[in-house]
């Protein structure tokens, strides 16, 4: 038994040391993965945890217009932040600050409320502080012993209010938008400011750079030890900067001229290239008050206010291009063969017709007589379009309509932009009202009512087509922009066709148009007015056109809705306008502040024997008498009413809108 004893203590001496040396082993096995081999990443995540990055914003690239000139940039502002502290520290330390930030009660109360949910954090008081106020700080620093001041880029827009629509804003980012996968990818993190609206947002990954950070030590609960003390930093890279096809004296022109009661929107571009030289919405906002976060009330009143301010009417509101769409009727009359110079209608305007059981009025009671193509486009002939409209057909029109684009975005690089509304057939009046069409339908969508609502882009759009050589590419705010937008427009018709159309636009701006007193003295301006029916009030004013010098090809294309601005004539003058003032900086003129032929009537300044200052003008006013000239005015203001029916009578127009 002995023997055997002795062999059992062998073993388990044997087995106790191979256990042994095996976890020590295992130990020293662990030790060096932990020193050796994974030493430095090891190091690197206790590193980490004794680091915490404080973001350093990375300014945005700067926006300029075509010529150069600044619409966005970034200045240098400064952040201001509480150090983690007692409650009652914080406190005093916010209401110390009030009278150098203007804080008031509830600012103060809203700060406390962030800082008791997370106390160990920095509370950051404002992220815009200016030089002055950061420097009064810093003279009193005894008494701020507790307050970091830090430089940070901030958004600016030195044109303010006047590009509002067009640059859009930048404030910070959403917990929503934090879970897109573009902004996931981008690293992007709570705190940040992205854009929010118009090119900022469009082009948010090209402007916004990489935000850099700057390490503070934090101890074992999380809590920032020195603010102040910086262990590392990671330098920022700044945004990439761009170039618009924007005309910013432009903007800020038809931001001066346009009337600060009234709600519409103004669009200019070049009718060969598609590049947008202005895009203005009616009423605005300035940008600048947005950068950082939006002050609750300033939000609040924005959104309440029941002009829309927020509203980009240029590329989001719809409305029916009445008049204006008659040169479209035309274009796809002469397009297929229907119409040409000197065409007319077999059924003379006597102030209305009768078709398929329904009588539908022109505006002009008396009637319009026998008149041509060009007579109709310059004295906006409701009978002659309805016959125009009839002889297409229903189904041609619609046809043509959604080929034309009317029922498609433009494609401008801007978001929130919104398609037009047009039948796209005869199935869509079935779809959309529960019966189908009636054949008198065609007479109200041939001239601009109807189911046809467009933006103001869509109008200045399909009107660079006509003041080409039939075709336009899709409008541009990008210069150098090689994003391939669709094909564009094409009208189909040759250089004949759009003689026999420019010719009645020429004649809208003549002694007996709709436009009279909008036409310049040193440029050929060439339009169309229009009167929207609204029901919901005072019907719109349009005008649709394009100018240039005599004897050269057009310029520059411009759309003018003007809400509840009744007829056209409240829209044709800020055309003109905006026409003239581009002309004028682009061949080197002095700038005119009364450029069309009403107001230098009304100023008694209309040119030389009553004639304008320039040769090639075929227009003599007639003489100042009082009898004859009010007449005249009120036989202008009547026809300026374009394609629309009396208030009274619109029962009988058969117009759904």
């Amino acid at each position: 038994m002995k023997l055997f004893q002795r062999d059992t203590r062998q073993r388990r001496s044997l087995g106790a040391l191979f256990a042994v040396t095996f976890v020590v082993a295992m130990l020293l096995t662990a030790f060096f993965h932990t020193q050796v081999v994974a030493g430095e990443q090891y190091a690197m995540r206790s590193e980490e945890n004794r680091l915490r990055g404080i973001p350093i914003p990375a300014p945005r690239g700067t926006i300029l217009d075509r010529n150069g000139d600044v619409v966005a940039t970034s200045i240098t502002s400064y952040s201001l932040a509480v150090l983690p502290g007692d409650s009652a520290v914080v406190l005093q330390t916010l209401n110390d600050l009030a009278p150098f930030l203007g804080l008031a009660a509830s600012d103060i109360e809203t700060l406390m409320a962030k800082r008791n949910r997370r106390p160990h954090d920095l509370l950051e008081v404002t992220n815009r502080a200016t030089f002055s106020q950061a420097a009064a700080i810093e003279e009193r620093r005894a008494a701020f012993s507790n307050l970091m001041v830090v430089e940070r880029p901030q958004r600016y827009y030195p044109a303010g209010a006047a590009i509002g629509h067009l640059s859009g804003y930048v404030t910070e980012i959403t917990k929503e938008q934090l879970e897109l996968p573009e902004f996931r990818q981008a690293g992007y993190k709570q705190g940040r400011l992205i854009g929010q609206a118009g090119i900022e947002k469009q082009y948010e990954l090209v402007l916004a750079g990489r935000d850099g950070a700057r390490f503070v030590e934090v101890d074992a609960k999380g809590r920032v030890v020195d603010p102040r003390s910086t262990v590392g930093a990671q330098a920022p890279v700044a945004g990439n900067s761009m170039k618009l096809t924007l005309d910013l004296d432009l903007q800020e022109y038809t931001h001066s001229i346009f009337p600060d009661t009234m709600k519409g929107a103004v669009v200019a571009m070049v009718p060969s290239t598609g590049e947008i030289l202005a895009l203005y919405s009616h009423p605005t906002y300035d940008p600048n008050a947005f950068v950082g976060r939006i002050p609750p009330r300033l939000w609040g009143a924005l959104n309440t206010d029941p002009r829309l301010p927020m509203y980009n009417r240029t590329i989001s509101a719809q409305y029916p291009p009445a008049s204006t769409f008659k040169t479209i009727t035309a274009a796809i009359g002469v397009q297929r063969g229907i119409l040409k110079a000197g065409t007319r209608m077999p059924i003379s305007c006597t102030g209305g017709m009768a078709y398929a059981g329904r009588y539908s009025r022109c505006w002009n009671r008396q009637g319009h007589g026998n008149v041509d193509l060009a007579g109709a486009i310059e004295e906006s002939c409701n009978v002659y379009f309805y016959q125009v409209g009839i002889r297409i057909g229903l189904n041609e029109l619609t046809r043509a309509g959604v080929r034309l684009g009317f029922t498609k975005q433009t494609g401008i690089d801007l978001p929130a932009e919104k398609p037009g509304i047009f039948p796209t057939g005869l199935d869509w009046y079935k779809e959309h009202f529960g019966v189908p069409p009636v054949p008198s339908d065609v007479m109200s969508l041939a001239i601009g009512q109807g189911p046809n609502s467009q933006t103001p882009l869509r109008m200045a759009y399909v009107y660079s087509a006509l003041a080409g050589n039939g075709t336009a590419p899709a409008p541009r705010l990008v210069a150098g922009d090689t994003i391939d937008r669709g094909e564009g427009i094409d009208l189909g018709i040759d250089a004949t066709g759009l003689q026999a159309l420019w010719e009645g636009l020429r004649l809208v701006t003549e002694e007996q148009g709709t436009a009279l007193q909008s036409s310049l003295a040193r440029y050929k301006l060439y339009g169309k007015t229009g009167t929207a029916q609204n029901p919901q009030g005072d019907d719109h004013g349009w005008f649709v056109g394009f100018a240039g010098r005599p004897d050269n090809h057009p310029d520059i294309v411009v759309a003018v809705i003007v809400e509840h601005g009744l007829h056209g004539d409240a829209a044709a003058p800020l055309g003109a306008k905006v026409a003239n003032f581009y002309l004028d900086k682009k061949y080197g003129h002095p700038f005119d502040p009364q450029p069309t032929l009403g107001e230098r009537w009304r100023a008694g300044r209309a040119g030389t024997d009553g004639q304008w200052d320039t040769p090639n003008r075929r227009l003599t006013p007639r003489a100042s008498t009082g009898g004859s000239e009010s007449g005249n005015r009120a036989r202008r203001e009547s026809r300026e009413r374009g394609n629309d029916t009396p208030r009274q009578e619109r029962a009988d127009s058969g117009d759904r809108n």
